[in-house]
């Protein structure tokens, strides 16, 4: 099949590196615009950009596709050129109007890491962390004009573990995902039938993945435990959980575990031990966390054995 692949970052990536082992014929490559990353600022290409410039597969970055303004136009009418049989989009980041999901022949798929309809959104991996589901997968759907309402082909289950952050979490559903798409589109039947046996996502099941914010990185200590654990282990690799040193500086927490030590006297926030496993600070339900890998500003990550070297931290310190 002639399919255009349009995605971003390293999860799309994942999903086209499985279509270049395949015989299907990848007419173009959508990505957005060059970035501006790094101390320099200097203009750097997505992940998916450097893979299909690695395959020589012509890539196209328009900045939108509203058909109100003649570039949006333009990039539509250059899309519809391509002829292509199914479009596949992971992670793209552009709004695609439905002129755009229905120019190829069996319209758009998508590869969203949930299992939809439960965390539509931006951040569904993280919010399934946080909010402490035993389970997530990949749901490839045939996209429509809503905010991941469209109809459901095929999913795939990738249990949670105690130990998963936002990072581990994304590496394994973005192989889920390559599997699940390389499954869909094993043949043009197979992807026919798909297609046919599509079911309709129940709204009432409906939850949305709101966009990741700093500030809601800040630690609330008043927090049960496990909440504080899931919150810490969500925002890793971003925006990373952080409480205050100061009035001025945050210490950057990337990695933690429920600890099993508890106080039933010591105040939420307050370090009771630092030990081979980290440091272990009371919550809000008497019982601990231990965080494993701090940050201090201007520093990189320690574990708890430079923790404990540093000697920044004492029994009895109490985070705001």
């Amino acid at each position: 099949m002639k399919i255009i692949f349009a995605g971003t970052p390293e999860f799309a990536a994942s999903a086209l590196a499985a279509l270049l082992s395949t015989t299907h014929e990848i007419v173009a490559v959508y990505t957005q615009p060059d970035r501006k990353a790094g101390r320099g600022q200097k203009l750097s290409a997505s992940a998916v950009k450097q893979l299909a410039l690695e395959h020589n597969l012509p890539v196209y970055q328009p900045l939108h596709f509203k058909a109100s303004t003649e570039e949006g136009l333009a990039a539509q009418k250059e899309l519809a050129a391509l002829q292509a049989d199914v479009m596949v989009v992971a992670a793209y980041g552009l709004i695609l109007p439905q002129t755009v999901l229905d120019m190829s022949k069996y319209g758009c798929l998508n590869i969203h890491g949930s299992l939809l309809p439960r965390w539509r959104g931006a951040a569904p991996i993280q919010r399934a962390i946080s909010s402490g589901d035993s389970e997530t997968g990949i749901t490839i759907m045939r996209m429509a004009a809503g905010l991941d309402t469209g109809d459901m082909m095929f999913k795939t289950i990738c249990p949670i573990e105690a130990t998963d952050t936002s990072a581990t979490l994304h590496d394994k559903l973005a192989i889920q995902g390559a599997q699940a798409l390389l499954q869909v589109l094993e043949t043009e039947q197979t992807l026919q039938q798909y297609l046919d046996t599509r079911e309709v996502q129940d709204e009432h099941f409906t939850v949305y993945a709101h966009k990741l914010s700093k500030a809601e990185a800040q630690i609330n200590w008043q927090l049960p435990a496990v909440e504080i654990d899931r919150n810490i282990r969500a925002f890793n690799p971003w925006p990373v959980a952080f409480t205050a040193l100061n009035d001025i500086e945050n210490l950057r927490i990337w990695q933690s575990s429920l600890s099993e030590l508890n106080s039933e006297t010591a105040t939420p926030g307050e370090i009771i031990a630092l030990d081979k496993h980290g440091v272990h600070v009371v919550c809000g339900d008497q019982k601990a966390v231990c965080l494993s890998l701090l940050q201090w500003p201007g520093a990189k990550p320690l574990n708890p054995v430079q923790i404990y070297q540093t000697q920044k931290l004492h029994v009895g310190h109490i985070f705001a």
